[in-house]
């Protein structure tokens, strides 16, 4: 394992270990580089498996802050926008140009045109320990990732024993016209249990780690269940799509004159869906939204509540290890970043007061708040595996997220948390 070795800057080599070595333990490796510091920090664990210096983005050109993860891999790349520069042992971070590579210039100050730059054996060395998946973190000041425990996180469930599902008892026929008459049985196929359902998982291949988000509901999760709810109640709008057409101002329209609510309030006022999921017969509007990815590609999604929803929930990432199903465990460590909301931000998430980032119990604050359907738990439960993440943040994932990917987190620094970060756009471009 990973967490056996520990090596110093300019120790890594490449012909330490094999590379199928590295690999083997990689899906539960951390990357954490500091701005500040213009350092990286390679974690298993709460272990240090090795430590460089960097350089980031200066001036114009910077590196973004936030919680990625690596995509693609290449041993040598030529740059198409920075007059083919080359970019050896490069690790892509996102689809729009942002990504880890060797270079022969490596000041200790920022001087990328975004990317993060390497000396070559240390390049070359974390080539071979990396696979696609591994997490990377870009943070201002350094972070380290600390164990933490906590009830709301999810746990392996143990499998199920094998075997029928009636006993070897002697049956006896319910009818007396013929006792000698064979009896025959009806049994019921149970589908397999979450945990049955991992092992099967785990036997054909497909337990790659899970990557989990969770967010606050975005007008479109919230459109979409008002839409199915105004359809239950008999207002058609449509198909539930969380897209306000035609249809769905139509039904929303007619429900408000129902029950004689102003029409004139934004189309999901707090008034509209109170009174649409108290005639639903529902709870009050669910806060969150929780979003599983698995090799990077959609699994499935669903709705959570967050208790005190003004308070932000802040910016933590977790990554669970030595998950183990018969003892029914497994290590979560955690890592809280900075990321400031802008005002906008916070207005349009309902949120009054932000998140400390350098409480040392941050993430166990957010999750004393965050409720998980029990099916929801069940199915994550279930397909827990080394390596699997959690993030939660308030306003979502970047635009970055799409497909071939995990989800994508950009920070915002205090100083530039003014308005709302604008998109980046995606032009496949890599920058050096």
């Amino acid at each position: 394992m990973l967490r056996q070795i520990a090596f110093g800057i300019g120790l890594l080599s490449a012909a330490m270990l094999p590379h199928a070595a590295w690999a083997e333990g990689a899906r539960t490796l951390q990357i954490i580089i500091s701005k500040n510091t213009q350092s990286m920090t390679v974690y298993d664990g709460d272990m240090v498996v090795a430590t460089s210096r960097v350089s980031t983005g200066k001036n114009g050109h910077e590196t973004p802050g936030g919680i990625f993860s690596i995509l693609e891999k290449r041993k040598y790349h030529e740059s198409n926008i920075y007059s083919n520069a080359p970019m050896p042992f490069m690790q892509r971070l996102t689809w729009s140009g942002i990504a880890l590579h060797e270079s022969d210039s490596v000041p200790s100050y920022p001087a990328s045109h975004g990317c993060i730059r390497m000396p070559g054996m240390f390049a070359k060395s974390l080539y071979k320990m990396t696979r696609r998946g591994v997490h990377v973190i870009v943070s201002d000041a350094p972070v380290t990732p600390a164990r933490i425990d906590h009830p709301a996180l999810f746990a392996p469930r143990k499998p199920l024993p094998d075997g029928a599902l009636v006993s070897d008892l002697e049956l006896r026929p319910t009818r007396i016209d013929d006792p000698s008459r064979p009896v025959e049985v009806a049994m019921h196929v149970m589908p397999p249990s979450p945990s049955k359902q991992a092992k099967q998982a785990e036997t054909k291949g497909e337990n790659a780690p899970l990557r989990i988000l969770i967010h606050r509901r975005g007008e479109k999760e919230i459109l979409r269940d008002a839409q199915a709810l105004l359809t239950e109640l008999g207002f058609d709008a449509g198909i539930p799509d969380g897209v306000a057409g035609p249809k769905t101002r139509s039904a929303i329209a007619g429900f408000k004159r129902w029950k004689e609510l102003p029409q004139k309030d934004p189309l999901l006022s707090p008034v509209f869906l109170a009174a649409l999921y108290r005639s639903a017969g529902k709870a009050e509007p669910p806060s969150g939204q929780l979003m599983v990815r698995q090799n990077f590609k959609p699994l499935f999604e669903a709705p959570i509540g967050i208790r005190q929803p003004e308070r932000a929930l802040g910016t933590h990432f977790l990554i669970a290890d030595k998950v183990d199903r018969e003892t029914e465990s497994a290590e979560w460590r955690a890592v809280t970043l900075a990321n400031s909301m802008a005002p906008r931000t916070m207005k349009r998430l309902g949120v009054t007061a932000e998140a400390d980032p350098y409480d040392p119990n941050a993430a166990a604050r957010a999750l004393d708040r965050i409720d998980i359907p029990e099916d929801v738990r069940e199915r994550i439960d279930a397909l827990l595996s080394d390596g699997t993440s959690l993030t939660i943040t308030d306003d979502g994932y970047s635009p970055e997220t799409g497909k071939g990917t995990d989800f994508i987190t950009i920070t915002q620094p205090a100083t530039t948390a003014t308005t709302d970060p604008k998109p980046v756009k995606q032009s496949g471009k890599r920058k050096g």
